[in-house]
């Protein structure tokens, strides 16, 4: 009677945008969302760093962002120009870390740089001291090994980490709710037979199978995408399977087959929203195994192709060189930021979804 008798507030500004009404349940999880101000912040501070490296581009990057030359506009952050539009006598691209091209824009124009004037692969020449370098005013985090900013690297390294943690997660939960699901709503024989192969195929040494393939194959980022999605489909299978199974016998779906209702909208309209429940506690989770899988992966030596950025690769500059501890220290430090804020989200989803807490 209680639950009859709450009525759902009027829609807000974000429900009118967005054409929907928000359930009096959803309201009370994200008020417990939001009552877990550890979880609540993480999810910003994350977002914040995850836009911010979208347009990495745009912070750091040898070339400048704008460049004004006799009168004229040019943006060669998007675009390239030779260096005979600057005055040079080469009808190449413009190097524009090279003194010679900088001299010419300033000679009759001005420039203005991104924050970090270097991008991942960006090999300074000019360094006071042999590779790698330590801090400086210049290069607030050192340099590698191969006269590369720190800075840059970690800023790439961070999106292409959160991305392919992102993409992984994104077709594994896809792949495994819908082999979930099946299994667990026909049952029998076919939730059998899929167990025993489940349990066959979990049983498999994943890393050691992706070094052997990597080895063998120059992987990049699909390839290597496609490889960890071969094993990581597999977590959500067992949380949809059992609520499939828990559910496929109640009133409601029953009635639903008496009606005639086919067995696909039966298992994705009716049972599927109770089995997304579970496994949407898992995802911060997932996405933070992701990311150190690879991490592993490229620590060594067995991930992304040699030269991009990664914060496997810089954690392995760090063991190499242990005269330069800025090395090993960067790449454990973001690391250990993104996780630590990966893992608060996970408890604030979880705590929302608790019954126990969102019906206080």
């Amino acid at each position: 009677m209680a639950e009859i008798a709450l009525r759902s507030p009027a829609p807000g500004i974000a429900d009118r945008f967005l054409g929907l009404r928000i359930t009096p349940l959803t309201r009370r999880r994200l008020r417990s969302f939001r009552a877990n101000r550890r979880g609540f912040w993480s999810l910003w501070i994350f977002l914040l760093l995850f836009v911010a490296t979208l347009f990495a581009e745009f912070i750091a990057n040898d070339r400048p962002l704008l460049v004004r030359y006799e009168s004229a506009f040019y943006f060669p952050i998007l675009r390239d120009y030779p260096e005979t539009a600057f005055g040079g006598v080469f009808e190449t691209d413009a190097v524009y870390t090279d003194p010679v091209v900088q001299r010419l824009i300033e000679d009759r124009g001005w420039a203005i740089w991104p924050l970090v004037p270097f991008s991942y692969n960006t090999v300074i020449l000019d360094l006071p001291g042999p590779a790698p370098s330590a801090p400086s005013a210049r290069n607030w985090l050192g340099t590698d090994d191969q006269a590369r900013d720190v800075v840059a690297r970690v800023i790439y390294g961070f999106r292409i980490s959160v991305a392919f943690g992102l993409v992984l997660t994104f077709f594994s939960t896809i792949l495994g709710v819908a082999a979930g699901a099946v299994q667990g709503y026909f049952g029998g024989l076919l939730d059998i037979t899929f167990q025993r192969f489940l349990e066959m195929w979990s049983g498999l040494p994943t890393l050691f199978i992706l070094i052997i393939l990597a080895s063998v194959v120059t992987p990049g980022f699909w390839w290597l995408l496609g490889l960890m999605l071969l094993f990581a489909w597999t977590w959500p299978v067992g949380v949809v399977r059992a609520e499939f199974l828990r559910a496929r016998n109640f009133e409601y779906v029953r009635a639903a087959r008496a009606l005639g209702v086919r067995d696909i909208k039966i298992m994705f309209r009716h049972l599927l929203p109770n089995a997304m429940v579970a496994m949407l506690t898992f995802l911060p989770f997932t996405l933070g195994g992701a990311v150190t899988t690879l991490t592993a992966l490229d620590f060594l030596g067995f991930g992304l192709p040699p030269g991009s950025p990664s914060l496997g690769e810089l954690l392995s500059q760090g063991k190499v060189n242990l005269q330069a501890p800025w090395l090993g220290i960067s790449g454990f430090a973001v690391l250990a930021v993104l996780l630590t804020l990966l893992i608060f989200i996970g408890e604030a989803v979880r705590d929302a979804f608790d019954p126990r807490k969102t019906l206080r």
